[in-house]
């Protein structure tokens, strides 16, 4: 399994991959919010607020995702840390 974490402006990012999906997955301050991927790397990335949470909305772009993912921290998307192999994300 591919792992990585990143942190900058108390929050921490985890990127990881499971036998589905890539999953990016933020915390901060006990507030969670998850962006996940087909493993192929086609389908549009599913915003959720938790990992395991229901899919809130979905994305092709990256970018967009991210905005979701900072609004449910309560941050601005330029304070998210992206683990370099997550950086891909999105169509």
């Amino acid at each position: 399994m591919t792992e990585q974490e990143a942190s900058a402006n108390g929050i921490t990012a985890r990127y990881y991959v499971t036998d589905t999906e890539r999953v990016l997955e933020f915390d901060r301050e006990g507030r969670t919010a998850a962006v996940a991927q087909n493993l192929s790397g086609y389908a549009m990335l599913k915003v959720r607020p938790t990992v395991d949470g229901d899919e809130l909305e979905r994305y092709y772009g990256f970018d967009m995702a991210l905005d979701h993912a900072a609004e449910l921290l309560g941050v601005s998307p330029t304070d998210l840390p992206v683990p370099e192999d997550a950086a891909d994300m999105g169509m």
